[in-house]
């Protein structure tokens, strides 16, 4: 079967792989859509520290069962259309005995630290695949939104909160539609592209700030009667925001990161006892998060298909990703589409 393989930093390349075989209690899904994540341009771009090369990206997936093994649930037939929980977990590091696997120190997400499923087939185990009644194109944006539903499930928003997202990609536009339109919360989106948060609006932001040619203090400030939001979540990974996310929230606040810095960061940590605040990470997504998510797209609230800039058949994927990685700012979502 073919596969887009990352070789090395900015080189992706097609490549033929055996057609795998499931195990009992495995699925073998046939690939029919699949989104490029940031990490996989990342990847692409030799700035992520989880990945080996060579490298078959992908964690965003939708599938059809193809075929089913011995223990898996009637419910999961041939023919049923799903996208799947990408992670794994140990069941025996402190994550996971804490009931947080998707923190798990030995996770392996698939494109990630194993082969993922920019392939014509995968093989599943059953209890990762999800089927729900959406499109493809729902479905196929189900994981991304997810891991922006965890980390308002981390900063404990409620529709009492200002909630400042940083970053109106994929991931960000997940923490807005969960604290938006799934909480009620009043949320403030902040990036320098006028595009991406013009789609911020439409995903739940009551207010959005350019952050290149507005002053963002000032505007938090007036947004929140002098006294910064409630809670901040980070989805962009750069120092600058890393730091205004503790200088711009509220005392008694609650900051979450969900993007990595790629270099270190340097803070006024008297913001972090002065203010007392609440400073958390966020790791991808539960089942739980996918299931909100599910029920978000269902109510047609969220603007789907306007999420995906580009769809591209599976024999143009590797130029796709050549072409986010030239030109970030005109992308959000990539899909690709296999027949």
């Amino acid at each position: 079967m073919k596969t887009l393989v990352i070789e090395k930093p900015g080189q992706a390349a097609y490549g033929e792989k055996p057609l795998p075989v499931p195990a009992p209690g495995e699925v073998l899904l046939r690939i029919k859509r699949l989104g490029f994540c940031g990490t996989d341009l990342n990847t692409f771009r030799g700035a992520n520290p989880l990945v080996t090369y060579p490298r078959i990206p992908g964690h965003e997936v939708v599938g059809v069962i193809e075929s089913v093994t011995a223990g898996v649930p009637p419910a999961l037939a041939p023919g049923v259309e799903a996208t799947v929980l990408p992670y794994s977990a140990c069941g025996r590091c402190s994550s996971c005995r804490a009931g947080r696997p998707n923190a798990c120190r030995e996770n392996q997400t698939l494109g990630v630290q194993q082969d993922g499923a920019f392939t014509e087939f995968v093989v599943v185990p059953w209890q990762k695949i999800v089927a729900a009644p959406l499109s493809t194109l729902e479905l196929a944006l189900v994981e991304p939104l997810a891991v922006g539903f965890h980390a308002v499930a981390r900063g404990r928003v409620t529709a009492r909160d200002t909630v400042v997202v940083f970053g109106c990609g994929m991931i960000g536009l997940g923490a807005i539609a969960a604290a938006g339109l799934a909480r009620g919360a009043t949320v403030v989106a902040v990036d320098i592209e006028d595009g991406k948060l013009a789609l911020a609006k439409r995903a739940g932001a009551a207010h959005v700030v350019n952050s290149r040619t507005e002053p963002l203090h000032e505007k938090l400030l007036a947004l929140t009667r002098g006294n910064g939001p409630e809670v901040v979540i980070e989805a962009v990974g750069t120092p600058a925001t890393f730091q205004a996310a503790v200088s711009e929230v509220a005392f008694a606040g609650r900051v979450v990161y969900i993007g990595y810095a790629r270099e270190p960061v340097s803070y006024e940590t008297k913001h972090f006892i002065l203010k007392e605040l609440d400073i958390m990470g966020s790791r991808n997504s539960t089942p739980e998060d996918f299931q909100q998510v599910i029920a978000l797209l269902q109510s047609g609230r969220y603007p789907a298909a306007a999420t995906v800039t580009r769809t591209v058949p599976f024999a143009a994927a590797a130029g796709a990703l050549r072409d986010w990685a030239e030109q970030p700012g005109q992308y959000t979502k990539i899909h690709v589409e296999l027949p």
